[in-house]
């Protein structure tokens, strides 16, 4: 039998990436124009679970939505049962024609049973495929987390709270979707 050199770690070509190293290549958006969301309407949707977790998600997002100039009174605030509900909640918010966005906010923290992977992907597919269908911009705002720590630890109150990034990914995407709008009709 003959023997297999196995590279050590020293040796190895792979980089190793850190996931912080990654994240910090993000490029922040342009700061909101004067008045620029000052007719949108935006849906804060959160489910009902893990509330700890969830209403501090919900306070970043009005954080975030205020900093971008969205008045208080053309956001709306909903709540559906869990994560794997919130898809056909969004769904039915769509086909109303009332909201220019929708901020999609909950916590699904990994427990001893295979239940987490069945919600935590049906959730996201299901809130994709009705994004694309209704072409409805959504902040993905629902944590998928091993812990509670890790979920206590996005929902943090700077600006790194997962709720204030999905709001400013909503409007974002409401500002992309104007821009490529805007060219087609050029």
């Amino acid at each position: 039998m003959q023997k297999r050199s196995v590279p050590s770690p020293k040796t190895s070509s792979k980089k190793i990436v850190k996931p912080a190293a990654v994240k910090a290549g993000y490029a922040a958006p342009a700061k909101p124009g004067a008045r620029e969301f000052q007719h949108v309407r935006i849906a804060v949707l959160a489910t009902r679970w893990n509330l700890d977790i969830v209403d501090p998600l919900i306070a970043g997002a009005r954080r975030c939505l205020q900093d971008w100039g969205v008045p208080a009174s053309r956001i709306e605030e909903l709540r559906a049962p869990g994560a794997f509900e919130l898809p056909l909640a969004v769904a039915a918010l769509a086909k109303s024609d009332r909201y220019d966005g929708v901020v999609v906010l909950g916590a699904v923290i990994r427990g001893d049973t295979p239940h987490f992977e069945f919600v935590a992907g049906e959730c996201s597919r299901g809130l994709r495929e009705v994004s694309t269908k209704h072409r409805l911009p959504l902040g993905f705002g629902v944590l998928t987390v091993n812990t509670p720590a890790q979920a206590q630890q996005r929902a943090g109150g700077g600006d790194d709270n997962k709720g204030y990034e999905a709001a400013a990914a909503t409007l974002e995407m409401i500002r992309l979707l104007r821009e490529i709008d805007a060219g087609a009709a050029r």
